[in-house]
C-alpha cells in the first residue's frame, strides 16, 4: 500500500505526539505519520491554544508547534483561510467549528487526515485511523 506524502493531523493527534503518547496511535495511523510530511491546520493550532486557555493543555500552542516542528518536522498549512472556509461551508455534518475547518483544510489539500474522531471518520473518506 502506498503511503501518503503528506498527512494532516487532528488536534488530539498533535497533543499525543507532543506528549510522547504514541501508544495511543493505531498501527495504520502511526505508519502513515512515520512515512509522511506532517501538516497541522491553523484551526488545530487555535484549538490547541483554546485547550491551553481552559487548562486542558499545559503548554501553549506555540510551544507545542515549535517543539514538534523541531522534533518531527510538523508544519502549519499555509493555504489561504478563504479557501479553507469555502470548503468548510460544504461540511454540514458537524457543528464543531474546529472539526469543520480541520477537515476542510485536509480536503482542500486532497490529503488524508489522521484522527480518532468517529464523526470525522464517518464523513471524510480519507480519514486514517
Amino acid at each position: 500500500m502506498d503511503r501518503p506524502k503528506v498527512i494532516h493531523l487532528d488536534t488530539h493527534v498533535i497533543v499525543w505526539l507532543y506528549e510522547g503518547m504514541v501508544e495511543k496511535l493505531v498501527k495504520d495511523a502511526r505508519r502513515a505519520i512515520d512515512s509522511s510530511n506532517l501538516i497541522a491546520s491553523p484551526a488545530a493550532v487555535l484549538e490547541l491554544e483554546f485547550l491551553h486557555e481552559i487548562g486542558r493543555l499545559k503548554p501553549t500552542a506555540t510551544k507545542v508547534m515549535t517543539a514538534l516542528a523541531a522534533e518531527i518536522g510538523l508544519q502549519i498549512c499555509d493555504m489561504t483561510f478563504r479557501t479553507v472556509v469555502d470548503r468548510a461551508l460544504l461540511e454540514a455534518w458537524g457543528r464543531d467549528p474546529f472539526d469543520r475547518l480541520i477537515v476542510a483544510n485536509a480536503k482542500a489539500a486532497s490529503a488524508p487526515l489522521a484522527t480518532k474522531d468517529p464523526k470525522i471518520l464517518d464523513n471524510y473518506a480519507r480519514g486514517i485511523w
